[in-house]
């Protein structure tokens, strides 16, 4: 059967590809999102069929266009302050437990374009300071929407739920041809730095974390790839770090390395107290 152009043979030929690349279980009815995102690109290299272009990006050797293929197949929804409520807590809980001559080390682990790296540098900013002692990593998997990350370069119209006077203090307003777009503070941006990394494959050496934000991702993982992922994201974790991940996910039955202090919250437990020896 033919639909849209791709057969579901081809279909079905590239869910194993992106899910042997990225781990992501690309479903049935998804169909549609596939031919529309990778038509363009059978129209750009002239290609006659998706059977053309999946033997093309089958090929490890292109680097490029199998991360173009990514790039295009990723959903990248996000907003500031999405689910506030982690953030809450990170402010009421996280922070003023964190000993405060430490740095603070955030890892958001499916950075996408960015707005969630922003939101946790306006909450620290707003906790400990434009010059505090913490620092944050974004990653995603999709070069293109780190580009943007990286850039922290925003619409007005991407303002949703960012609160106004954040965007006073830690915002630039866009001038002359920018005009339209507000900048994030290079202060706050300073803080912050970037990577591509593929959480389904074995994580390169970026140290460890007191908290790792992996939110809204797992949705498109099968159970053994939640458990690979997972497992890998732990062990980056300081002991007692914190793990969060999306209100509509859940670590149950994926792990029992990390406890559930509340709903979509989990905590690597603290390390064991050593016995000290008394003082002369």
């Amino acid at each position: 059967m033919k639909e849209s152009g791709i057969t579901d043979a081809e279909f079905a030929r590239f869910q194993r590809l992106i899910h042997e690349i990225a781990g992501i279980s690309l479903a049935d009815s998804k169909k549609v999102l596939l031919v529309g995102r990778l038509g363009k690109r059978l129209r750009a290299l002239q290609l006659g069929s998706f059977g053309q272009y999946h033997d093309l990006v089958a090929n490890p050797d292109n680097v490029q266009e199998r991360q173009t293929m990514v790039d295009l197949l990723t959903t990248n929804e996000t907003y500031f302050f999405r689910e506030q409520a982690h953030f809450d807590y990170l402010r009421s809980t996280i922070v003023p437990e964190h000993p405060r001559k430490q740095p603070l080390n955030i890892w958001s682990a499916a950075a996408s374009t960015g707005e969630e790296i922003y939101t946790l540098a306006m909450v620290l900013a707003d906790c400990l300071g434009v010059e505090g002692n913490w620092n944050i990593m974004g990653s995603d998997i999709s070069t293109q929407v780190l580009a943007v990350a990286r850039r922290g370069q925003y619409w007005v119209e991407r303002t949703r739920g960012l609160p106004v006077e954040y965007r006073h203090t830690y915002c630039l307003k866009g001038v002359r041809s920018q005009e339209g777009s507000f900048l994030i503070a290079p202060e706050l941006r300073r803080h912050t730095r970037f990577m591509q990394i593929n959480l389904n494959d074995t994580l390169p050496d970026i140290g460890l974390f007191h908290v790792v934000f992996l939110r809204n991702v797992m949705i498109y993982f099968d159970n053994d790839t939640k458990r690979e992922v997972v497992g890998r994201i732990v062990r980056k974790l300081h002991p007692g770090g914190y793990l969060i991940v999306g209100h509509s996910e859940s670590l149950n039955g994926i792990t029992e390395a990390v406890k559930l202090v509340r709903p979509t919250i989990y905590r690597l437990p603290p390390a064991p107290a050593t016995t000290g020896s008394s003082r002369p």
